[in-house]
């Protein structure tokens, strides 16, 4: 009777883990495992670089500014105003750029020689900052590049109106305050940026090297423009830097008008690099200045002697010539 009870207990056990067994329903989807967090920080995006700054032509930014940054008085001072201001002892620095033997034969007090020329750049250390550069030629015309060389360098500077010649010599008492007494120029240690003192020996040596051509100080004489216009030589073109006004009552034939003011830089890409920029305007003063610029910027600009004419020039000038003009 025992082993028949044991015997039950057993199938009883063996029948009840069979049946558990097939009572226990797998999942149809199989279990899946999550990836252990990773404790690795993203890499930072790379921050963009600034694209490099723009080069900067210091030479072309000065010589823009020239005219961006016009005074009123146009770098001039009318001659009689400089006299007064001689006899009045206002402090100024007096450069005379007039060759040495005329600045000997007299010259204005206290001003010093240096002559058109080399000489200008190699004595732009020696020139002052903190006074007023008052530059005066024979006419006005040299004395206007150099004037704006000066100005292009950091200096302020103004061409006396006319010159000696035409102007200085003129003006009532002028004998007052007329010397022959040479005055040394002081040796100065003035700072000139590079590129800039680089390009105005540049302009200087290669104005050397039109000694005794048409181009001569970067200037051409009334007959040879003459001889140019009417040969319709195509390598060259004139620009008028007088006011429109005067422009529209008569002009060099093909000339365009760009006149001298404050901003004219703005209109200076309508001219060729590829052709001689005959400039002129009223006695070539203002014609100089703006010769001066154009080469800076890159331009084969030379000025009209002593422009169009008028009075104060005499027999020189196109139109004092008798040459044409058109409207």
């Amino acid at each position: 009777m025992k082993k028949l009870s044991l015997l039950s207990l057993q199938i009883l056990l063996v029948l009840s883990l069979i049946l558990t067994g097939c009572s226990s329903t797998p999942s149809s989807t199989p279990a899946t495992t999550q990836p252990a967090a990773s404790t690795q920080q993203p890499a930072p995006a790379e921050t963009p670089k600034a694209p490099p700054a723009p080069e900067v032509n210091v030479v072309q930014e000065a010589a823009e500014a020239y005219f961006a940054n016009m005074p009123e008085d146009i770098y001039k001072i009318p001659e009689k105003d400089f006299i007064a201001k001689v006899k009045a002892n206002e402090e100024m620095f007096i450069m005379d750029v007039r060759q040495a033997k005329d600045y000997e034969a007299g010259h204005i007090k206290g001003a010093v020689n240096i002559p058109w020329g080399e000489a200008i750049a190699q004595n732009l250390v020696n020139l002052p900052k903190d006074k007023t550069i008052m530059v005066y030629c024979y006419t006005g015309q040299t004395a206007g590049q150099t004037v704006a060389l000066l100005n292009v360098a950091g200096f302020n500077a103004k061409s006396v109106n006319l010159g000696w010649t035409l102007g200085i010599s003129k003006v009532e008492g002028v004998a007052d305050v007329t010397e022959t007494t040479a005055n040394a120029v002081p040796a100065g240690k003035t700072e000139i940026k590079p590129e800039i003192q680089t390009a105005i020996t540049d302009y200087f040596s290669k104005m050397a090297e039109l000694k005794g051509t048409t181009y001569a100080n970067y200037k051409i004489s009334e007959d040879d423009a003459k001889k140019a216009l009417d040969a319709k030589d195509p390598s060259v073109m004139f620009l008028s830097a007088r006011k429109a006004e005067d422009f529209a009552k008569g002009h060099i034939e093909g000339a365009i008008n760009i006149p001298f003011a404050k901003g004219m830089q703005a209109s200076f890409a309508q001219l060729p690099k590829d052709k001689k920029v005959i400039v002129y305007c009223y006695t070539g003063q203002t014609a100089g200045q703006t010769t001066a610029i154009l080469r800076l910027l890159g331009y084969d600009a030379v000025s009209l002697n002593s422009g169009m004419g008028m009075p104060s020039t005499g027999d020189a000038g196109w139109a004092n010539k008798g040459f044409p003009v058109v409207q």
